[in-house]
C-alpha cells in the first residue's frame, strides 16, 4: 500500500454580529477576497469553510463577485461548507431549542447562497461540552471539529489522531474530528515548503491517515505582517502548489473522508476549549499560577507531554469572572424563555433574530479575541435584548414593579418597567441601576464595564518583549505589541462596580463611606443605608422618559454626599459626541471638565440619536471624565473608552434636607 496523508484543510470566518462594516470590508480585502481569489485558481486543492451567518450576509451583499467565484468551487466540489450556530453562539452556553433553530438558521442560510447543505458544523471557539451532541445530531449534522487538546485531555495518544472519532449522548452520535495544534502553529507562520515537508512526515501505510487543520482565516492577511507573508509573498500559492505536487498528500473534503473511512473508536470529550482559552478563563491571580505551570513544564522539556494534565478554567468561568457577562448571558436567558412562552403564531421570525443576535459569543468573553472590552460588541448583545424587550411588551408585558434574583450571584434586582424605560437595582448595598434601557433607542445606558487587572497586564510591568522566530512570522499568541502608551495608573482596578448612582459620603475629615444599602419595604425601590452616624433613604422613580433618584438624609452631620453616574455612550471618544451645557458646547464625550453650581448638563450622541439629559437639585459641583480600560487583542494592548463617568458632589450641611438627580433619555431630532 502506498504511503499517503490525506489534508484535510479548512478555513473559518467570522466577525461579530454588529461589527463595524468597514472591520468587514477591511477584513475582506486583506484575508477573505485574496484567499477565495486565489484558491479559485488551483480546482485540485479541496478545502472546507466555514462563515458565521451575519458575515456571510454582508459579504453576499457586499462582495457579490467573490462569493461567485466561491459558489462555483462549492458546485464544481473543491469547496465543502460547513454549518454551526447562525451568529456564532457558543452552543452549550444556550438553550436547547436555541441551539437547533440556530443551526438550521445557518444550514438554511449555506443552502440558499450555495446550493448544498452542510454535513459538518464548526464550534465556536471550540467549546466542547457533551449537551450539544443532541443539538447538533438532531440538525442532521454527522460530524464537528474540535482540537486535538481535547483528545489529549480525554486520555489519547497524539499519534492516534489522525482520523476522526465517534461519540454520543442520549443515544445521538455524533463525529469528531481532531485538528492538529501541529498544523495550527505552522499554518501560515512556517514557511511553505516547511510545512509541506511536515505534512508529508504523517504519510503512513494502513488506514488512510489524515493531516486535519481547521482554523481562522483571519490568519491569512489580517494578523500582523500575515498580509504580505500569504499574498505578496506569495506563501498561500507556495503552499497549495507544494501540497498538489506532493505524492504522499491527497487534499480531501472532510464530508469524502468521513463517507469513505472507517471511525477510529468511541470517545468522550471532557468539558473543555482550546489551551489557550484555559488560561483566560482564569481570573489573575489563578492564571498567574497556571502560566508558571506552563513555563516551568517547557523549562523543563515536560510541556507536550503533562500540558493535558495542567489544565485551566472552562469557558463558562467568563460568567463568574465577569459580572457584565453574566447579566448578559441570564438576561439573555430569560428572553428566551419568554419567547419560548409564546403560541407560536404570535412569535415572528424577527424576534427569533433579534434573540439569535444576542447569542452571539464574542461580547461574552475576553482573552487574546474575545470582545467583552469592545463596547459596540456588548452594544450590538443589547440593542438586539432592548429591541426584543419591547417587542414583547404587548404579547407578554412586564409588571411595572418585580423583584428575583435573576444573575444567580445572591443579590436580588428589582424591576422598574414603563413602556419607554426598563431599570433594573440590584439590592448588593449599592443600590446601584445596573441596566437602564431606553425602548426607543434600542440602548441600554449602564452598558459597561468595571476594570479589573488583567493576567497580561504584567506583560506591560515587565515591558516583555516577543517571540520572534528564526524563520517566518511570529503568530500573535507570541507578540506583545502597544497600540497606545500604557503607564500604571491605566492599570488601576476599581474596587466597586461601575453603574449608574455609585454612592459615597465623605466625612470632614476626609474619610470615605459607602452607605451599605439594605432594601426598606416589599413594593417599591426604597432602600436605606447610614452614613455619619444617620440614615440616607434612597429611592427610585420612573418617569415617561427617564428615571429619578432621590436621596433624604436624617440625622446627618455634615459632609459631602458623592453620586457616580457611568453612562455607555455609543461615540465614546469619537466626533459624533459632545457635552453641552447652558446652550455651550464644553468638549467630545471623552473631554475631561470639572463645574460649580451645575443644575442640569446634556449628553448628545449622533451615534445613538439620542441625548441624556441629568438635572440636579440642589446645584452640584461636577466633574466629566472618560472611564478608560486597557485590554489586549492581536493588534496590542490598547485603551477603550467604556463610558462617560460622572461624579456629581454636594455639600451638606447637618439637617440637610435631600438630593435629586434626574436622568431624562430623549430622541435627537
Amino acid at each position: 500500500m502506498t504511503r499517503t496523508v490525506s489534508l484535510l484543510f479548512g478555513v473559518h470566518a467570522h466577525q461579530p454580529a454588529g461589527n463595524f462594516i468597514e472591520v468587514v470590508d477591511d477584513a475582506h480585502a486583506r484575508s477573505y477576497g485574496p484567499f477565495i481569489r486565489t484558491v479559485y485558481h488551483y480546482p485540485e486543492f479541496r478545502f472546507a469553510v466555514h462563515f458565521s451567518g451575519w458575515l456571510l450576509a454582508r459579504l453576499l451583499e457586499r462582495f457579490p463577485d467573490d462569493m461567485a467565484l466561491l459558489a462555483e468551487m462549492v458546485v464544481r466540489r473543491q469547496a465543502e461548507v460547513f454549518g454551526g450556530g447562525d451568529m456564532e453562539p457558543v452552543l452549550a452556553a444556550i438553550p436547547a431549542r436555541d441551539r437547533r433553530r440556530q443551526l438550521e438558521a445557518l444550514s438554511e442560510r449555506l443552502d440558499q447562497a450555495f446550493g448544498q447543505r452542510p454535513r459538518g458544523a464548526w464550534l465556536t471557539e471550540r467549546v466542547w461540552e457533551a449537551t450539544v451532541v443532541a443539538s447538533l445530531a438532531d440538525a442532521k449534522l454527522d460530524y464537528v471539529t474540535v482540537d486535538d487538546y481535547h483528545f489529549l485531555c480525554a486520555g489519547r495518544e497524539p499519534g492516534e489522531l489522525t482520523g476522526y472519532f465517534s461519540t454520543e449522548d442520549d443515544g445521538r452520535r455524533l463525529d469528531l474530528f481532531p485538528i492538529s495544534e501541529q498544523l495550527r502553529y505552522r499554518l501560515p507562520f512556517a514557511p511553505a515548503d516547511e510545512a509541506v515537508r511536515y505534512i508529508e512526515s504523517l504519510a503512513a501505510d494502513g488506514p488512510a491517515t489524515a493531516a486535519i487543520y481547521f482554523d481562522d482565516i483571519e490568519k491569512f492577511g489580517i494578523w500582523p505582517e500575515t498580509y504580505e507573508w500569504v499574498y505578496e509573498k506569495k506563501w498561500l500559492e507556495q503552499f497549495i502548489e507544494g501540497v498538489l505536487a506532493s505524492p504522499l498528500i491527497r487534499p480531501r473534503h472532510f464530508g469524502d473522508f468521513h463517507r469513505e473511512e472507517r471511525t477510529r473508536g468511541v470517545v468522550y470529550l471532557p468539558t473543555t476549549s482550546y489551551a489557550e482559552m484555559g488560561e483566560w478563563t482564569l481570573n489573575a491571580p489563578r492564571a498567574d499560577i497556571y502560566a508558571e505551570l506552563i513555563e516551568r513544564a517547557k523549562r523543563e522539556g515536560t510541556a507536550d507531554r503533562h500540558r493535558p494534565f495542567i489544565r485551566g478554567g472552562i469557558w463558562r468561568n467568563f460568567m463568574s469572572r465577569y459580572a457584565e457577562a453574566n447579566w448578559m448571558h441570564k438576561r439573555m436567558l430569560g428572553l428566551s424563555a419568554r419567547l419560548d412562552r409564546l403560541p407560536p403564531e404570535r412569535c415572528s421570525a424577527e424576534q427569533r433574530d433579534l434573540l439569535h443576535r444576542a447569542q452571539a459569543n464574542d461580547a461574552y468573553w475576553h482573552g487574546l479575541f474575545g470582545g467583552i472590552y469592545l463596547p459596540h460588541l456588548r452594544r450590538a448583545v443589547w440593542n438586539a435584548m432592548v429591541a426584543l424587550e419591547a417587542s414583547l411588551a404587548a404579547p407578554d408585558p412586564r409588571p411595572s414593579f418585580a423583584c428575583d434574583d435573576l444573575d444567580l450571584d445572591g443579590n436580588d434586582e428589582i424591576v422598574l418597567a414603563n413602556p419607554t424605560i426598563l431599570a433594573f437595582v440590584r439590592d448588593d448595598g449599592e443600590a446601584a441601576l445596573t441596566e437602564f434601557d431606553a425602548m426607543a433607542l434600542a440602548h441600554n445606558f449602564a452598558d459597561t464595564l468595571q476594570r479589573r487587572r488583567e493576567h497580561y497586564y504584567r506583560n506591560v510591568a515587565a515591558n516583555a518583549q516577543e517571540q520572534t522566530p528564526t524563520e517566518g512570522i511570529a503568530s500573535a499568541h507570541d507578540r506583545v505589541t502597544f497600540k497606545h502608551d500604557i503607564v500604571a495608573a491605566d492599570l488601576q482596578a476599581d474596587t466597586r462596580p461601575r453603574g449608574l448612582f455609585i454612592d459615597t459620603w465623605i466625612a470632614p475629615d476626609g474619610i470615605e463611606q459607602m452607605p451599605n444599602y439594605q432594601r426598606h419595604g416589599s413594593e417599591q425601590a426604597s432602600f436605606v443605608g447610614t452614613v455619619s452616624g444617620g440614615a440616607v433613604t434612597k429611592r427610585y422613580r420612573l418617569r415617561g422618559d427617564g428615571i429619578d433618584a432621590l436621596w433624604s438624609f436624617d440625622n446627618v452631620g455634615a459632609g459631602i454626599f458623592r453620586v457616580g453616574i457611568n453612562l455607555a455612550m455609543p461615540s465614546c471618544d469619537g466626533f459624533l459626541g459632545r457635552i453641552v451645557h447652558r446652550d455651550q458646547v464644553l468638549g467630545g464625550l471623552a473631554a475631561s471638565i470639572d463645574l460649580q453650581q451645575v443644575t442640569d448638563i446634556v449628553l448628545e450622541d449622533r451615534v445613538l440619536g439620542g441625548a441624556v439629559t441629568l438635572r440636579f437639585s440642589p446645584p452640584c459641583a461636577l466633574t466629566i471624565r472618560p472611564l478608560m480600560t486597557v485590554s489586549q487583542s492581536e493588534a496590542g494592548f490598547e485603551k477603550i473608552m467604556q463610558a462617560v463617568t460622572l461624579t456629581a458632589a454636594v455639600t451638606l450641611p447637618s439637617g440637610s434636607d435631600g438630593l435629586e438627580i434626574s436622568v431624562i433619555v430623549q430622541a435627537l431630532r
